[in-house]
């Protein structure tokens, strides 16, 4: 999927795949009946790199890149992360809030031309749950992402065996690649 193409969307689903030695994740747009549409990207991750980067395709062959983040350092509580094109082109990025995150993970968005987004999870006593329970790790969350108390897209994790995110962008403006970036990264990195 083209980007103009896809700044159209305003909701996708992100599933992860279950692999061994990588993490994978489909971006798929939503149908008008509610379902998994077309493929918009798909994400890959290595694990266990000593440096976080992902890499997001046009599709699974993995033979057109899209976009791409990656941290600026290699060990950071607090790491922020380059968000680019294809091309290498910044498109914006995002950092985790370590401090806020101790009880209830909290990320910064940021995109030129735009006021900064910060997004939290919703749910206090879930983010307690998720942390200090292990064996509750796997409890849904949801995460709204607002500038100056409106709302810029939320990011809902689905009940399930797999990983499954529903993502909703409410600010035509925010580029969606970088939605995109910080719905996997909320994956790829949350539990880091």
């Amino acid at each position: 999927m083209q980007p103009d193409n896809l700044q159209g969307q305003h909701q996708f689903h992100i599933r992860q795949r279950l692999r061994m030695m990588v993490n994978q994740y489909e971006v798929r747009a939503v149908s008008p009946d509610g379902t998994e549409g077309e493929l918009l990207a798909f994400a890959q991750q290595k694990r266990l790199a000593f440096k976080e980067q992902v890499t997001i395709y046009t599709d699974d062959s993995k033979q057109q890149p899209l976009l791409g983040f990656k941290a600026r350092q290699r060990i950071d509580l607090g790491a922020t992360y380059d968000v680019t094109d294809a091309a290498g082109n910044p498109i914006g990025l995002f950092r985790k809030d370590f401090a806020q995150s101790l009880l209830r993970s909290t990320w910064h968005v940021e995109q030129g031309g735009l006021p900064q987004v910060t997004g939290q999870e919703r749910s206090m006593p879930v983010a307690l749950l998720r942390r200090f329970v292990d064996s509750l790790s796997w409890l849904p969350y949801h995460f709204d992402f607002t500038a100056g108390g409106q709302p810029v897209f939320t990011v809902v994790k689905k009940w399930g065996l797999r990983d499954k995110y529903v993502v909703e962008v409410q600010d035509p403006q925010i580029d969606r690649r970088l939605v995109i970036a910080m719905a996997v990264a909320l994956d790829a990195l949350q539990a880091r």
